[in-house]
């Protein structure tokens, strides 16, 4: 039973899945010392100095009629602040809306205006010549702030739809499923991105509760499309079929299918690193899982007691889509999954995360000897880590799924 559970007659567990923990209930507290994942703040205030930044330049249009005006005073009248006075709805179009932008192009007029009058209120060509470049950039302005301002919501738009797209594609597990505690986390490398390569998924079936977590070769809208794919495959063939290989096979031809519909270099060098794993059901005290893993980094199973083992597979495998190569029978991997373990499945976005000196993420010896009270407490420092050691970003995409038996 899921922490949290409550015990539910045998007409409500119908359906095969029972609840996690209530929203209501709050989580364990965490623990210091590891990743520990920061409290949600707004977009901005993560990204450090960059807020800062943001003020300085919406404040820098003001800063420079202020700067023109006073250049104008103090320099001969050979000398122009026109480019102060240019620069400065130039630089409020991109960041301001429209009214703070005209209104900056009208104090920018207003000042060239008023640092000429003191020489007179009769304008000559140099004057009047000044006069209209100034009006003409403010009016440029405008135009560029609503070309700006048309981009965005553009953007906004793309960037709902991939949310739903992924969502779609790569919904999250039930927090509770068959008993395990489950927890899954998608860390896109590109910031605004939602979706790319890799995958996961998780199917209570008549055989076991099934996991598979995956990595496309590739970026773009072809692996985006190879990640539908698979997926659909495996929630077909893990309900349809009685063993973990056989569930591979379906994805192999799944993928082969795929392939026939590609061109190019994906068509010749599409493939997949996947790891599948199964939960038996009914277990009782010390459980098992298997493990089928093609070409994948090795799931991680932390004990309670904070010593961590690599389930390597005996006999390695090739990705999904490499048949052409040879045909070697999958072998399940048995391990034994004892109450209070996670099981920790991952694609080398994590392990492969570099620091500024171009080391590694080890996540066997980041976690090593460490506990977490449940699986999303663990995701969530996990990542939390990775990004203070990459120094905030990475260069691949990172599926994490984590399950814990109670």
């Amino acid at each position: 039973m899921c922490p949290g559970e409550v015990e539910e007659g045998p007409h409500a567990r119908a359906g095969g899945r029972r609840p996690g923990r209530p929203a209501s209930e709050p989580g364990p507290a965490p623990e210091p010392g590891f990743g520990e994942e920061p409290a949600p703040r707004p977009p901005e205030k993560r990204r450090g100095r960059r807020p800062a930044a943001r003020t300085l330049a919406r404040a820098l249009p003001a800063l420079l009629i202020a700067g023109g005006i006073v250049y104008d005073l103090l320099t001969p009248r050979a000398f122009t602040a026109v480019p102060f006075f240019t620069a400065a709805p130039l630089i409020a179009a991109p960041l301001s809306s429209l009214r703070t932008t005209l209104l900056t192009g009208l104090a920018a007029l207003a000042a060239t205006c008023v640092v000429h009058a003191r020489f007179g209120l009769d304008p000559d060509a140099t004057t009047i010549t000044e006069v209209v470049t100034v009006a003409t950039v403010a009016v440029l302005a405008a135009a560029i702030n609503r070309v700006v301002r048309l981009g965005d919501r553009r953007l906004a738009s793309a960037r709902e739809i991939a949310e739903a797209a992924q969502r779609a594609v790569l919904p999250q597990p039930d927090a509770c499923i068959d008993g395990f505690d489950i927890a899954a986390r998608y860390e896109a490398a590109q910031e605004g991105a939602f979706i790319g390569g890799d995958l996961y998924a998780v199917q209570d079936s008549p055989h076991g509760v099934r996991l598979v977590v995956g990595d496309v070769r590739g970026k773009g809208m072809g692996a985006v499309a190879a990640v539908a794919v698979l997926i659909g495959a495996f929630r077909e063939a893990a309900e349809q079929e009685a063993t973990l290989e056989a569930v591979a096979g379906r994805l192999e031809r799944a993928l082969a299918r795929e392939g026939t519909r590609r061109s190019g270099i994906d068509a010749l060098e599409g493939f997949t690193t996947a790891v599948l794993a199964e939960l038996p059901h009914g277990d009782s005290g010390d459980g098992v899982v298997r493990i089928v893993n093609r070409g994948h980094p090795p799931p991680l199973l932390l004990h309670g007691d904070g010593t961590l083992r690599a389930l390597s597979a005996h006999e390695p495998a090739l990705p999904l889509g490499m048949a052409d190569l040879g045909l070697w029978p999958d072998r399940v991997t048995e391990s034994g999954f004892p109450s209070g373990a996670t099981l920790l499945l991952y694609t080398d976005g994590l392990s492969e995360a570099r620091d500024a000196h171009g080391r590694f993420y080890d996540p066997r010896r980041r976690l090593a000897g460490r506990s977490f009270p449940d699986p999303r407490s663990l995701l969530g420092r996990l990542a939390a880590d990775v990004r203070r050691h990459s120094g905030g970003g990475t260069t691949d995409d990172m599926a994490l799924l984590a399950v814990r038996r109670p």
